[in-house]
């Protein structure tokens, strides 16, 4: 979420005034937005069969990278600066005088790491939904050990996709070992996974640069009076009345936000907490549920207005996000024309094309936009970034062949997905549709 006010007057402020992880249970996973870590929808065991005689000939999906530490310190460094300046005036409560070595801890645990790079978790997560893939499909597997097809892989070239890209396809060539060299080196293609910084991004970029209905329209949404109340309460779990009180009302959003935003990284850095197998970074002690949904609700705000559907009248959001789309149809189309000797298309990415492609593709939860006039709220809308694109999301599209019919069954975030409305299924109900009826519905044919 971006930051609301100016937050660099607030240690002149306060010079001059003088007188772990988080559960991870449904209720409270939204409140981590796009931070949420990985869940597989559906288990292994309940997956429909193909109809009799399809085996499966190819697969291809899209994943975002696993979770990952912060990509900045800016958050840490704010609220610590605070803290330190708290603690020297004796203004910190009870809960506040545990809060400052935790984030510095926290602060250390994101720096080894890296910023921006994969945690243990994150490593983990990609290797996890690996090997559930590899046992989705292990005749596929197989057929690619055995008839030597390749495996492509190709990213951002981010490090923290790149590395994601290593840790997914070392555990396959773990899961079979013959698959390893068959698995290519990691290529970049920015303009396919990076596509809102490349050149097809351009106009996108003017419109999170530029647009005032969109500047006007976050300002209104996040600039309630519920969102200083939540500023306010969770400043006063870690300072005392009089201290808050010298914060202006607008230092007090950033300085919340950012505690927040340390909250919501938490479970991400699961593995490196001091107790990785219990109460973890426990950052929930520091921040209520009620004050971090509703922060977690206005990330979703600026992700839903800058990455998803956004306004019913413009496609500036996922427009962009055709480049991707139409390479899922390129694969399965080249496979099926016996001009393709890849038995997977692997590629890695980042929510920033996650998010845009569920819009294209009108993905469970991404296919409301809002009406100019009609602010995007939990109530009147299904989209939460905690499920449209949560750490390690991914789209999967599994190719079956029959006497040369070919099936697409598609999985987000590993769960069965029905295609958008107006493409039909072979038969009502079922998870596999007909690629010819696909290219119909998407407008390929």
């Amino acid at each position: 979420m971006r930051r609301l006010t100016p937050v660099l007057a607030l240690g002149a402020l306060l010079l001059t005034a003088l007188p772990a992880h988080a559960a991870d249970g449904p209720a409270h996973r939204e409140s981590y937005g796009t931070k949420a870590p990985y869940e597989p929808g559906q288990s292994t065991r309940t997956y429909q069969r193909p109809p009799a005689g399809f085996e499966p000939v190819f697969t291809e999906n899209v994943s975002r990278h696993g979770s990952r530490a912060a990509t900045g310190g800016e958050d840490g460094d704010l609220v610590l600066a605070l803290w330190d300046k708290a603690e020297q005036q004796d203004q910190l409560t009870d809960r506040g005088e545990e809060f400052g070595p935790r984030v510095r801890a926290l602060q250390a645990a994101m720096s080894q790491v890296g910023y921006g790079d994969l945690s243990g978790r994150g490593r983990q997560e990609m290797r996890d939904t690996a090997t559930r893939m590899s046992q989705r499909l292990p005749t596929l597997f197989a057929k690619i050990a055995d008839e030597a097809e390749k495996i492509d892989v190709v990213s951002s070239g981010q490090g923290r996709a790149v590395d994601s890209a290593g840790e997914f396809t070392g555990a396959l060539a773990a899961a079979d070992p013959a698959l390893k060299p068959l698995i290519g080196a990691t290529r970049t293609d920015k303009d396919l996974l990076y596509f809102h910084k490349a050149a097809g991004g351009a106009a996108y970029r003017d419109y999170i640069a530029h647009d005032q209905r969109l500047k006007d329209t976050l300002t209104s949404i996040e600039d309630q009076p519920r969102t200083h109340e939540a500023a306010y309460s969770i400043l006063r779990r870690l300072f005392k009345e009089s201290f808050v009180d010298r914060i202006s009302d607008g230092d007090r959003v950033g300085a919340a936000q950012a505690v927040y935003n340390l909250y919501a990284i938490a479970p991400a850095m699961s593995e490196e907490s001091p107790d990785p197998g219990g109460a973890g970074w426990d950052m929930d002690r520091f921040i209520s549920r009620a004050d971090a949904a509703w922060f977690g609700y206005l990330g979703d705000v600026e992700d839903f207005y800058e990455k998803g559907p956004g306004f019913s009248d413009s496609d500036i959001t996922y427009k962009m996000a055709d480049v991707l789309l139409d390479d899922f149809f390129r694969q399965a189309e080249a496979k099926r024309a016996g001009t393709s000797d890849l038995g997977a298309e692997l590629r890695f990415t980042h929510a920033e094309e996650i998010i845009p492609l569920a819009a294209l593709m009108r993905l469970p939860g991404s296919t409301d936009p809002t009406a100019p006039d009609e602010p995007y709220t939990y109530p009147g809308n299904p989209w939460r970034g905690a499920s449209v694109a949560p750490l390690g999301a991914n789209i999967q599209w599994d190719m079956y062949e029959n006497d040369g019919r070919y099936l697409i069954r598609m999985l987000y975030n590993e769960k069965e997905t029905a295609f958008k409305p107006g493409c039909h299924p072979i038969e009502r109900g079922s998870a596999f549709y007909d690629l010819n009826e696909l290219e119909r519905c998407f407008g390929r044919s």
